[in-house]
């Protein structure tokens, strides 16, 4: 688990992060046959990193359906912050919809843990068994764990991204500016006020037309 915490940090992308987390989950918890992360966009489902069709098909479920575990852990409509299903047959009466239908996807045994740190929700890491009463508390605590270290990785790694592409951004406008300023005489500030009157008129990220002036040498 601690070299597995070390290598989440060494990850070069957000992607590499969240498949080499859901890899992990198969690797060090007992009984876990499938793994994959859930984000919920409003009542949209995402599916990160899965490492098994059975994943994709049990999040597009519960996004058709509106009801499930994963569902509810990523989106905290039960307070839950752990949850573990030893056998989804007995879970109708919470799920009578979904549970059926996750049994004929092969689906026996679930967990599942929500992502977080003290400043943000990250969505819920799942993990599938095809056979029933496959977690125990063992798995769970395992689980837990994986999900601890996993939440800081991932919201470092998308920390990351975003830094640079803040910073790619930032290149880009200054590139852009100092087209327009070349090609028609601006000073820096009315360079940029030209970048930025033609975002808001034309209800386009000052980003794509920065790249605009970039690729085509000024507006159209």
């Amino acid at each position: 688990m601690a070299s597995m915490a070390r290598e989440l940090l060494g990850r070069e992308s957000v992607t590499a992060t969240l498949e080499r987390i859901t890899a992990s989950a198969i690797e060090l918890v007992d009984g876990c046959d499938a793994a994959g992360i859930l984000v919920l966009h409003g009542q949209q489902v995402e599916s990160l990193a899965p490492t098994h069709q059975m994943v994709i098909d049990s999040d597009r479920l519960q996004e058709r359906l509106g009801q499930g575990p994963c569902f509810d852990a990523a989106r905290l409509s039960t307070g839950e912050r752990v949850f573990r299903i030893a056998d989804l047959t007995g879970e109708q009466q919470r799920w009578p919809a979904y549970a059926p239908q996750a049994r004929e996807l092969g689906v026996g045994s679930m967990m599942g843990f929500l992502l977080y740190t003290d400043d943000e929700d990250l969505g819920a890491l799942n993990l599938y068994s095809r056979q029933p009463g496959a977690f125990t508390e063992v798995s769970e605590l395992a689980g837990w764990l994986l999900a601890s270290h996993a939440a800081v990785a991932f919201s470092a790694a998308r920390t990351h991204a975003q830094m640079e592409q803040a910073v790619a951004t930032r290149h880009m406008i200054g590139e852009a500016m100092g087209i327009l300023m070349g090609s028609h005489h601006l000073t820096d500030d009315q360079a940029f006020d030209v970048l930025r009157r033609y975002s808001q008129q034309t209800n386009t990220k000052l980003r794509d037309v920065a790249q605009q002036v970039c690729e085509k040498g000024g507006l159209a």
